[in-house]
Parts: structure tokens; C-alpha cells; sequence
């Protein structure tokens, strides 16, 4: 999401009168690849773009495709197939070896349904959204359409598709969490192929606390784009927090905070007391991702004086807080805890990528 945001901010920043844009954005992935589907860049007429599609290989490439489509005023799809050892080919050298297909599409700013102005209302959601991408199509003036939706498909004009066809397709994507891709063969013959992009909301970050490691855990997570909030004592916040919060609570209000499916919280009062008593409050509105900063013995100290609870057997408490990596200052103890959070919602274990076996990313 920081992305999305950061390309917005430079697409309002342009003067439209004087510079065109072209969004290229990954839409399909085969094997190994940097970037995974959803992956943008913004390219202005100019030449500067936001973002990016690879690690760097696809760049330069891209610029080129980018420009021709506002030029010419007409979408296009290129794949880059790097899979093959030909040293000719664009990205081999380079750590790719995989197939990415990307859709090059010019923004027409007065459109007030463009790809922007629809990620501009994804940005704002705090539940999951969906856009609906033709990404091939043999008639090519379908191609780079793109659909926001709403609570249902009935909103999206594709009279080519079955609209049963198009609520089951987004019904399963929203169900997986996982965008898909699916063709169809329309009433003329023609196949259309679609991506349903599945877009998850910013992460949310409940920090309870208000000691200086507070600092180092809200600029690694300022680092990741998630939206911060703090609950402690704001008289004992430094000034820099509260430019970098959402929101700053005291202990006593931390029951008005809101919890989504994306949203996690760590207890790092260093109060024993303040976090016995908020540790309820907050699993009671069942966040994702739950922790507590001590040692084991402070949690089974407190699991005995709260009997109602049984902590040992919550899939989403966490205490200690943390993945093992030895870490010891408090920028090495937030990046720990960071990366679990990352790793359980992205429902993988932490361990090193040299013993998984299989591909990084799940197909």
C-alpha cells in the first residue's frame, strides 16, 4: 500500500496540462521474479517514474513501453520471458529467471474512473479490495479496462462475461486472498483473459508503550507503510511520534481503537500492570497478530493471574513478541518483532528461505 500511496502522491503532484502518464503494472507471474502481481510504476511523458516492476532489470524497458503507450494513446502487454538462458533477453544475469507479463496503460486524467482514482478509494478502504484487469483480449480496445468492486460484480460493465461467471471468479478471489487469473470465452468466440487483483488494506499497528524503544519499533514500521498508533502516556511521547501516529491514545482509551483482519498489536509498556490489564481488552477484539515484550516467565506469571485466559493455545498471542534473531538494541528488537508480524500474515514461519523447500512465493 505505501506504493499505491506514493504513486498518487506524484500523480497529483503533476501538472496534467503539461506531462501524460502510464501505469505499468505486473499482472502475471511465472517462477522466480523480484516483484509479485500488483507490482506498479507510474511513468510520466518525461522520462521520471514512481515505483517499479523488477528489481531493477525491467526498468529501463518498461520506460520505453510506458512511453510509447501515452504517445500512442493505446494499451499493450509485453512479457518478459527470462526463463531461457539467452543472453540477449532482457533481466537474465540479473536474478529473474521467470516469466512476467506486464500491461502498460495510459491514464486519462479527466476520466474520474481511471486506474488511479480507483487505487485512490483502495488506499482509503481498511478491509480488502479487488479490481477487476482485462489483461488480454483479442479485441485490443477491451484491453487495460479496469474495474473497482464494489459489493458486488454487478457494477462492472463487461457484458462480454456471464455475470455468474464473474461473481463466482470474485467470490473464490476474495475467499483465497490471493489474486486470480481466469479466462472466458465470450458470446462472439473471442477469449478474455482477466486478473482479479486481490489488494489488502494498510497494516495497522497498535503500539502500547511510551519508553524511547517505541521510536525505533514506529520507524521501522513508517519504513513498511503501515498506519501507527500508540497507546500510553502522551506527555512521555517525543514530538517525532506523533507526526509519524495516526492516532495517540492514552491506556485508558485503548478500548475505543478499532481492530481489522490486518491489524496487529504489541505490548511494550514495560509495566507489568498496564499490560495484564490491556492484554483482555485487546484479544477480546481478536487482532491478527498479538504480542508482548518479556521474557516467558512474565507471561506464565500473568497466564496464572488470569485463569480466564489461556494463552499458551492463541494461535494469534505471541509472547515473547519476536522472531529469534539474537536481536538486542531496540531497532534490532522492532525489526524482530516486525518480521513476525510479516511472516504471520503472510502465514509462513520465519525460517530461513535456504532451508524451504520450493519456490519463494506461493503460486
Amino acid at each position: 500500500m505505501k506504493e499505491i500511496r506514493k504513486i498518487i502522491a506524484d500523480y497529483d503532484a503533476l501538472d496534467h496540462s503539461r506531462e501524460r502518464v502510464a501505469l505499468a503494472s505486473v499482472v502475471n507471474v511465472e517462477e522466480s521474479s523480484y516483484r509479485r502481481i500488483g507490482a506498479r510504476m507510474l511513468v510520466r511523458s518525461d522520462g521520471i517514474w514512481t515505483g517499479g516492476i523488477s528489481g531493477g532489470c525491467l526498468e529501463g524497458d518498461a520506460l520505453k513501453h510506458s512511453q510509447m503507450a501515452i504517445f500512442k494513446n493505446t494499451p499493450s502487454r509485453v512479457v518478459y520471458d527470462t526463463m531461457d538462458d539467452d543472453q540477449n533477453q532482457i533481466g537474465v544475469g540479473l536474478g529473474c529467471n521467470g516469466r512476467i507479463e506486464v500491461l502498460f496503460t495510459p491514464i486519462n486524467p479527466a476520466d474520474a474512473n481511471n486506474e488511479l482514482e480507483q487505487l485512490r478509494k483502495v488506499a482509503a478502504l481498511d478491509h480488502p479490495s479487488m479490481i477487476v484487469k482485462v489483461i488480454d483480449a483479442e479485441n485490443k480496445q477491451l484491453l487495460g479496462k479496469s474495474y473497482l468492486v464494489d459489493s458486488d460484480s454487478e457494477n462492472i460493465d463487461l457484458q462480454e462475461i456471464k455475470q455468474s461467471d464473474l461473481q463466482q471468479w470474485i467470490s473464490e478471489t476474495k475467499a483465497r486472498r490471493k489474486p486470480r487469473i481466469v479466462e472466458s470465452l465470450t458470446d462472439s468466440g473471442e477469449v478474455l483473459k482477466l486478473l482479479i487483483e486481490f489488494i489488502k488494506p494498510e497494516t495497522r499497528l497498535i503500539i502500547v508503550g511510551y519508553n524511547y524503544d517505541v521510536n525505533a519499533f514506529a520507524g521501522i514500521a513508517q519504513e513498511l507503510g503501515w498506519e501507527i498508533h500508540v497507546v500510553g502516556r502522551a506527555k512521555k511521547l517525543s514530538k517525532s511520534l506523533f507526526n509519524l501516529a495516526a492516532k495517540v491514545l492514552e491506556f485508558e482509551q485503548a478500548d475505543t481503537i478499532e481492530v481489522h483482519d490486518y491489524t496487529a498489536v504489541v505490548l511494550m509498556s514495560h509495566d507489568y500492570n498496564w499490560d495484564k490489564m490491556l492484554l483482555p481488552v485487546f484479544l477480546k477484539k481478536n487482532p491478527a497478530y498479538i504480542g508482548m515484550l518479556g521474557p516467558k516467565k512474565r507471561m506464565q506469571k500473568m497466564q496464572a493471574e488470569l485463569p480466564d485466559l489461556d494463552l499458551d493455545n492463541l494461535v494469534n498471542f505471541h509472547s515473547p513478541t519476536g522472531l529469534d534473531i539474537g536481536a538486542e538494541s531496540p531497532e534490532e528488537i522492532a525489526l524482530a518483532i516486525a518480521s513476525e508480524i510479516v511472516a504471520t500474515f503472510r502465514g509462513r514461519g520465519g525460517a530461513s528461505l535456504k532451508f524451504r523447500k520450493g519456490t519463494i512465493h506461493e503460486r
